[in-house]
């Protein structure tokens, strides 16, 4: 699975101008399942997310991990993270999970993510949805469980 992480003092996603979800601090979790992977590459993924130490210490340093700060993560899917632009002009996402498998890991994802205690909102798996954030830091990191 690929994951692009933005550490937010905020974030919503809406639908036709309906709030799915919304978060204040914590992470925007943008989310991808890839050709071959299963429920181990979503676990996996969901567990290296919580414990990224990319959140401000008292001294300032980036040392604490969403598990510790208490933030919340608003998980958004996004198969244009696998995006192969290598020739020509338009992307192909041929490396992307199909929509069903990819739906599933999806799901399974934030399922993750809320069993290790974190508070998870979602928006809606294959909708045209806007999504909001305010980017702290900032902070942007790209996450890939193949690599």
């Amino acid at each position: 699975m690929r994951a692009l992480v933005q550490r937010v003092s905020e974030a919503r996603v809406s639908v036709a101008g309906e709030v799915l979800g919304a978060i204040g601090p914590g992470l925007l979790i943008l989310a991808c399942a890839m050709q071959g992977d299963g429920p181990a590459e979503a676990e996996r993924l969901a567990a290296r997310i919580a414990r990224l130490r990319i959140f401000r210490d008292a001294a300032g340093k980036m040392n604490l991990a969403l598990l510790e700060t208490g933030g919340a993560a608003l998980v958004v899917s996004q198969f244009t993270l696998a995006a192969d632009t290598g020739r020509g002009n338009r992307p192909g996402f041929s490396a992307a999970a199909a929509p069903e498998e990819g739906a599933r890991l999806y799901r399974h994802f934030a399922a993750a993510l809320g069993d290790l205690g974190i508070e998870v909102a979602t928006g809606r798996f294959g909708a045209d949805m806007d999504v909001a954030l305010v980017n702290q830091g900032p902070v942007t990191i790209w996450l890939d469980t193949a690599a």
